[in-house]
């Protein structure tokens, strides 16, 4: 057994690592009966890439590309290569990936683990509506290739299923085409948080890309302010240079207290608000600084201290959306709990291809909190609440603490999905909220 956490560094749990070298061998499995789960670069945030006192199946060895044609945009490669892997292979071509989340770094077994969804949902969807098939390999050994509208249901129950209905050995996808590796965008301060969805219904239709940051720990009449941005694709040589895709900087070591607290929230958030001294800029991008600011810093959830973070991302539906958007931001501003990654966004209404899927026609607010002990995990509870009264969700991928109540209530479809888990696969989060 060694120690181990998922990237939000909380909770640390014992567990057996166990990499997978080729994706023709067979699965591992602990001859104790012990239970297994995929992992890729463990890049979710709480429990669900973990298994406490089992086996993780590690799965970043399988990282090699197995087809690519660059007149369509169909990649297939192995559940363990990075969407930076895919990037680096495809741009040059003039292809990019269709969905992303907010970093590269993550494995294309965990884009499909947790569906992942990225700041153009309500033009593309979800990561699942393009994968086009993929291969599951079952603890009895059984090898399915799977697409999607599979009779048996499991390809719908292995998109967004967490690693639970076996372990993907492939995928493949298809890419979108692009002019090159920039991004034209405009950032736009807004006051408060009727003009946010103002501006993302203005958004939605001209721009692919659309996402707000917010300054969580502004109240009355300046709640939910923040700025808007919103982009799309430039012209531009996809073969032109390009940044590298290793980290410019990196946090060292993990400092005694963490870096993001109450003496240091409301001035940076201050000054993040205005930082941009005209209402409306105009600016081009480079795909990396726009897609994945925070990739730049090499092992930034270090910030955080000893003791981690939790992050809190929901979904809220239409029609409790704003009431409820504004009950969270105003719950966090009376307890001085801040957050510098303070992520506003409204989803579109393309249904999500898997069953546990967490994007669903709405507003999905995410925000990170480190770490302090009982009195932030009793306001979580509290955000929780107003999450569930509101018919909204709380996404698995982020979570460390959810109730088995909440999550059961989000996800109708648990109980359907739960006939497809694999009887040998298991994770922290699974047990948590089965309980």
């Amino acid at each position: 057994m060694v120690s181990g956490s998922s990237w939000g560094r909380y909770p640390r749990v014992q567990q057996r690592v166990v990499p997978v070298l080729d994706r023709e061998d067979g699965l591992a499995l602990p001859g104790d009966g012990g239970s297994v789960l995929p992992h890729g670069n463990g890049r979710s945030y709480g429990d669900s890439c973990l298994n406490p006192d089992g086996t993780l199946l590690a799965s970043r060895a399988l990282d090699h590309f197995l087809d690519f044609d660059p007149a369509t945009g169909i990649v297939r490669c192995e559940a363990g290569a990075t969407l930076a892997d895919i990037i680096d292979i495809a741009l040059p071509s003039g292809w990019f990936l269709p969905v992303t989340p907010g970093t590269r770094y993550a494995t294309v077994g965990g884009a499909i683990g947790n569906d992942v969804h990225g700041k153009n949902h309500h033009r593309a969807g979800t990561f699942g509506h393009h994968v086009r098939r993929l291969q599951l390999l079952r603890s009895d050994g059984t090898r399915l290739e799977l697409a999607p509208g599979d009779a048996s249901g499991l390809f719908e129950a292995t998109m967004g299923g967490l690693g639970l209905t076996g372990f993907i050995t492939w995928a493949e996808l298809q890419l979108r085409r692009v002019p090159g590796p920039w991004i034209e965008t405009e950032s736009i301060r807004f006051d408060n948080l009727d003009e946010f969805f103002s501006l993302s219904r203005e958004s939605a239709g001209g721009f692919e890309y659309t996402v707000a940051w917010i300054d969580c720990l502004a109240s009355g009449k300046h709640l939910g302010r923040g700025h808007f941005l919103r982009g799309d694709h430039a012209p531009g040589n996809p073969q032109a240079a390009t940044p590298s895709s290793a980290p410019r900087r990196s946090i060292p070591m993990v400092p005694p207290v963490s870096l993001v607290n109450r003496l240091t929230l409301r001035p940076f958030n201050t000054l993040y608000y205005w930082r941009q001294p005209a209402r409306r800029a105009r600016h081009v991008s480079h795909y990396q600084s726009y897609f994945y600011p925070l990739d730049s810093i090499n092992h930034w959830n270090r910030m955080y201290g000893p003791r981690g973070f939790l992050q809190h991302q929901c979904v809220l539906p239409p029609e409790t959306a704003r009431d409820a958007t504004a009950a969270l931001l105003a719950e966090i501003a009376r307890s001085g709990r801040g957050s510098f990654l303070a992520v506003l966004k409204e989803f579109g209404d393309r249904p999500s291809p898997g069953m546990l899927s967490f994007p669903r026609p709405g507003t999905t607010l995410a925000l990170d909190f480190p770490n302090d002990g009982p009195q932030l995990l009793k306001m979580l509870d509290r955000l929780d609440r107003i999450v569930g009264d509101a018919g909204g969700a709380v996404y698995p991928a982020k979570d460390a603490r959810m109730s088995g109540a909440l999550f059961r209530q989000a996800f109708p479809a648990w109980e359907a999905f739960s006939r497809y888990i694999d009887p040998r696969f298991s994770s922290g989060f699974w047990r948590r909220v089965m309980e």
